[in-house]
């Protein structure tokens, strides 16, 4: 059986851009804050952290950086994928407005 996707363009007013752009830093940072995070525990102590690892971390965040919960363990979880997919101790930098 052959599935279709169907991308549909969506315009996203203007009121929403500064909530959308604040969530963006937001999730940037938790990347930041994660890459650095685990950097130093293969630094340090030679151990890859797993997304559950980096959850105790994290926890709690979700009210500062106005994110669900779900989210942050989300980006973790996405952030180890990534880093096994291309094999590095250390990802780059996210950055948001330039």
């Amino acid at each position: 059986m052959i599935k279709h996707t169907k991308t549909l363009k969506v315009r996203v007013r203007d009121k929403h851009k500064a909530l959308l752009n604040s969530m963006a830093r937001n999730v940037n940072f938790v990347w930041n804050y994660v890459n650095e995070l685990s950097h130093r525990s293969i630094k340090e102590r030679g151990v890859f952290l797993s997304a559950y690892d980096i959850h105790p971390y994290t926890k709690g965040a979700g009210k500062e950086l106005e994110l669900h919960s779900q989210t942050l363990q989300c980006i973790a979880g996405e952030y180890v994928t990534r880093r096994k997919q291309f094999k590095k101790a250390r990802l780059n930098w996210r950055k948001s407005g330039g």
